[in-house]
């Protein structure tokens, strides 16, 4: 496995210093990493897509309502099968690809600005400082929230459903057929309108924080690694985790506001951030707002450390594959 990623990492080196720096070049360049970090979240969500249900619904639910992880899983087999943790997978996997795409392209774009200006301003070293890694970060993360903002309401209010028929169902006895994510769509779109697909957005312009911290205290780490050795995928995967511990236990409460904005239906209460925090509060405790944090800070140090490790691996390929295809 070691010379399988030490080959990647050479690939992905000599590529990167093979290709020329015009506007076209790096163009390419951008959709490459996207491409990377999009097929690298489509496989980190993949395998960690349980841990987001069991957290989801956590986060949605009242203080009282809420179990041990343990039990909650139980509890979602038992009404409505293994299938039950998969809820709204579909929309998840789709959500991830074009946020990671839309994500890493920015951020390339935005990293690239930063390093052409550094050369011309005569700066020694073209890295970028921990300034210029959270602006090209938190404009990476707008434009993400704006485009995908519908794509997660979608996912949250299938992940999060409670249907009546499962809890009815005796022992033994079949669910109910739950609905597609198409059908989720347009029944939202019907029944709430188009512009519900954004709320929570203000939330979510806050959630880009997150982000900012882990891929600041990434790119940091990893420099100060690169000043010694080569890193390795292995490197990234705990590099990534340690960035996403930070990040997620420090935004997670703007996470559970955001996620009870997206469930609130038509006829519930429709409060902004700052009434919803405090109804949380008022209602739960500062505790309320911690809801599910265990799995999900699971779930997000596994799937950004596998994002990481994935997406040097993938560009790598990725690379390698376009030069082949200009070639031919």
């Amino acid at each position: 496995m070691t010379d399988m990623q030490d080959k990647a990492q050479d690939k992905l080196a000599e590529s990167t210093q093979a290709l020329p720096q015009s506007t076209a070049a790096q163009q390419s360049d951008n959709v490459a990493h996207a491409l990377a970090g999009a097929g690298g979240g489509l496989l980190s969500m993949a395998v960690t897509y349980p841990l987001i249900t069991l957290s989801t619904r956590a986060q949605v639910e009242s203080k009282r309502a809420q179990l041990s992880t343990l039990d909650a899983a139980r509890r979602i087999v038992n009404r409505e099968g293994i299938a039950g943790l998969y809820a709204g997978l579909d929309s998840a996997l789709f959500g991830i690809s074009v946020t990671n795409f839309v994500y890493y392209y920015w951020y390339e774009w935005t990293r690239s600005f930063f390093e052409k200006a550094a050369v011309k301003a005569g700066r020694a070293s073209m890295k970028l400082t921990t300034v210029e890694s959270m602006l090209a970060g938190a404009l990476a993360g707008s434009a993400t929230v704006l485009i995908t903002n519908p794509i997660w309401v979608v996912n949250t209010r299938m992940t999060a459903r409670k249907s009546q028929s499962n809890d009815a169902v005796l022992p033994g006895g079949a669910p109910a057929k739950q609905p597609s994510t198409l059908s989720t769509l347009l029944a939202l779109i019907r029944d709430e309108g188009p512009l519900r697909l954004w709320t929570g957005v203000m939330p979510a312009l806050v959630l880009v924080i997150n982000p900012i911290l882990q891929y600041t205290v990434f790119e940091q780490m990893k420099q100060y690694l690169e000043k010694r050795r080569r890193v390795t995928p292995k490197d990234a995967f705990y590099l990534g985790a340690l960035g996403k511990l930070l990040a997620t236990s420090i935004t997670y409460p703007y996470i559970t506001v955001k996620s009870r904005m997206h469930v609130a239906s038509k006829d519930g209460p429709r409060d902004d951030m700052l009434t919803t925090f405090r109804r949380i509060i008022r209602e739960e405790g500062y505790t309320g707002l911690y809801g599910g944090i265990g799995p999900k800070v699971t779930q997000s140090v596994i799937t950004a450390a596998c994002l990481f490790a994935f997406k040097d691996v993938l560009y790598a390929y990725t690379v390698q594959a376009r030069k082949k295809l200009a070639r031919a």
